[in-house]
């Protein structure tokens, strides 16, 4: 006799994180923000949404970006994803990115970001970033 896939009392034995309509700024507002303080990097709020425990661990956060803030100089050792929620985002090659906008950096690329107005990512990277001069 066939049973039944996933039967309603186990479909809470599970961890989840869900924030709501993240395209509107009174949801990008009510999450907790922490400034991120790091050398080759100015005016820039984070909010972590996971961290991995991996020899190189993978990280998703929230990235808020004050106007006129930029990153670091950095070196990719895994694929970054980064896609625009809010603002405009600039790429040190002159890319310029909007909402909507997905980006995906390869392992091995070298760039800085940065914005004139201010924007906010949704960052995902799978391995750690090496900072260069």
């Amino acid at each position: 006799m066939p049973t039944t896939p996933n039967p309603v009392a186990d479909r809470t034995d599970r961890s989840v994180t869900v924030l709501r309509d993240l395209l509107s700024p009174e949801a990008l507002d009510s999450v907790e923000w922490r400034r991120w303080h790091e050398p080759g990097r100015t005016g820039t709020a984070v909010h972590a949404l996971y961290e991995t425990a991996d020899d190189q661990p993978a990280t998703a956060q929230l990235i808020r970006f004050d106007p006129g803030a930029h990153g670091d100089l950095h070196e990719h050792l895994g694929y970054e994803l980064m896609f625009v929620l809010q603002g405009e985002l600039l790429n040190d090659n002159g890319d310029r990115y909007g909402v909507g906008d997905l980006v995906i950096e390869e392992p091995g690329s070298v760039h800085r970001i940065s914005t004139e107005t201010g924007c906010t990512l949704l960052g995902i990277r799978e391995a750690p970033v090496v900072p260069t001069n």
